[in-house]
Order: structure tokens, then sequence, then C-alpha cells
């Protein structure tokens, strides 16, 4: 069987080449103060904005009714659960709101609880990973476990993500959980029920009884889970547990159509996220600079492109398929 081992060779972990960066690329100083500082007004902007932009589109949808144009909607519904999801994101690591309580409330019932994550059980699981990616506690192996794959695995997952049966399979574990013997788990679950019940009948209410159905459940079935899975791979995909971050995590360059489709809210640096997950989305790309510039991030390594991370993810030879 042919290696297909996707960590970078030993040769390209450069050390580090700047007094701004510790060893393993951790800011140290004013520079770390600095990106680490929690922007409030930008991110409660953020939260407005995708809360209008996909409340526009729906009404957009609603008033122009053409067929091209639901077929566009429904492919940026999907776009949009990757919004909340990336803002759920920021406040699981509590960096949404420098107050703790309003980061919390704000990324249960305005961000969270809207994607159907119940965020509380989510951070819990994140922090784990965060801790030691691979290493026994790891909560989100099975979905990147395995790579890289054969093309056909690769668009067979892809297909089942794109048909929701991935999809409904989470969406029934989340309705069982309302019934479950941890209160947490339980708490959660019918909380997220119950918001859904309120959007459900307000659709209602406007005459649209379908609506949610249609324009929100279809897409986060579908959409989102093609685009969840084309990001999580690309983020750990084929690494394997170390120490060093640049064994565990991917570095893609980014382009404007993934971070707009793929990856908003700056999460597609995420190895400087996983080299340092106390600094905010906003201020990722400028720490990505600082890696570059001090050799801990290099073209030896890094992606051109999603596109070419993809291609190396579904990269083993059929005959060798498990």
């Amino acid at each position: 069987m042919a290696d297909l081992t996707m960590h970078p060779e030993p040769a390209a972990l450069t050390p580090i080449r700047s007094e701004l960066l510790r060893a393993n690329g951790r800011p140290t100083g004013e520079l770390r103060d600095t990106l680490r500082r929690i922007p409030n007004t930008k991110n409660a902007l953020s939260i407005i904005s995708v809360w209008s932009q996909t409340c526009g589109l729906i009404v957009c949808a609603l008033w122009l009714n053409t067929p091209a144009f639901w077929i566009l909607a429904f492919l940026l519904m999907g776009r949009a659960h990757a919004q909340f999801a990336a803002l759920m994101h920021e406040a699981a690591h509590r960096l949404l709101f420098r107050n703790r309580r309003l980061n919390d409330w704000v990324g249960r019932w305005v961000v969270g609880f809207v994607g159907f994550t119940p965020i509380d059980l989510y951070r819990r699981g994140h922090m784990a990973h965060h801790r030691d990616e691979f290493g026994p506690d790891e909560p989100d192996i099975p979905i990147y476990r395995g790579y890289p794959i054969t093309r056909s695995s690769f668009r067979r997952k892809l297909w089942r993500d794109a048909t929701g049966r991935t999809g409904w399979k989470l969406f029934q574990g989340l309705l069982r959980g309302a019934n479950s013997e941890h209160a947490l788990v339980r708490s959660q679950a019918r909380s997220i029920i119950g918001y859904h019940l309120v959007l459900i009948a307000i659709t209602v209410a406007l005459g649209y009884p379908w609506l949610w159905f249609v324009m929100w459940l279809a897409p986060h079935l579908t959409v989102w889970r093609v685009i969840n899975r084309l990001r999580s791979i690309a983020e750990h995909g084929g690494m394997q547990r170390s120490s060093d971050r640049r064994n565990t995590t991917h570095s893609v360059r980014q382009h404007r159509l993934t971070r707009f489709w793929l990856v908003p809210n700056q999460i597609g640096w995420h190895l400087a996220h996983h080299v340092d997950s106390g600094v905010p989305m906003r201020n990722l790309p400028r720490l990505h600079r600082e890696l570059t510039r001090a050799g801990y991030v290099n073209s030896d390594f890094e992606y051109p492109s999603y596109r070419a991370l993809w291609r190396a993810l579904s990269a083993r030879p059929e005959a060798e398929e498990l």
C-alpha cells in the first residue's frame, strides 16, 4: 500500500524566526494582547448582518418567486448555516463578546440554536478537540478519520450529505436527545426544538407553513452538510496526533470564493486558530501573516487552494480501498 500520509515532512517544519512568537507559534507580549482583543461592536454587526442576509434572502425568494431564484436561495441558505456556525464557534470559545454572560446568551439564542447546535455540549467536545487533536478524547475523529480516501469513496460521502441522509441521521439524534437521561442534553435539545417550533409558528402566521421546512431545515440537511464535510476534512483530514499544530491541522491559502461559500468570518485560517485558540476570528489573518513571516508556515506544506487539498484527500488508489 502506498504511503499517503498528509502531514508535513519533518524538514518542512522549520523553527520560529521571530521574537514576537514562541517556539509553538503562540504570540507573546504586546502582539498577544492586541491579537486577543475581542471586537464587541464588529461582532455585533456580524450577527446583525447574517440575520439580515438570511431574512432578506427569504423575502426576495418569496417576492421574485422564480424557479432559478428559489434554487439560488436554497444554496445560499446552506451558506447562511455556515455563517451561523462560524459565529456559534466563536461564542463557544467565548470570543464573541467580552462579557461572558452576554457571549453565552447570544451564542445559544441568537446564533447557536437557530443552527440546531446545542452550544454548551458543543463547547465541551470542542475544547477536548483543542486540547489534544487526534487524542483519545477527540470528538471529531469520525468526520476526518481514514484520509486520504479513494475518489469513489469521497463521492459517496458527499452524495450522502447532498441527499440529506447524513443530516437526517444527525437530526434524529437531536430529536432523541429531548428524552435523554442526561439533563444538559435533554435541556438543550428541548430548547432547540422549542426554538424552531416558534419559527414554524411565525411562518404559519405569515401564511407560509412550508417555508421553514423548505428554506431552513432542508438546506441544513443537505447543502450545509456538504459544506461542513468539505471544510472539516480540509482542517484535519489525513493529519496526526502531535504537539506541533502543523502536524494536526492543514494550512490552506484563502481565496474570495471559498471564503464566501465555505469558510466565512475568517475561519479558514484554521492553523492559526489551533496555534492560539484565544485569538478572535477577525485577528486570525494577522496571526497567520506573523506565522508565515516567522517561517512557521511555509509553501512546502501549505496548500494553494481547497481544491488542491480535496484532490489530495481523495488520492488513494481505488485498488487500495478498504
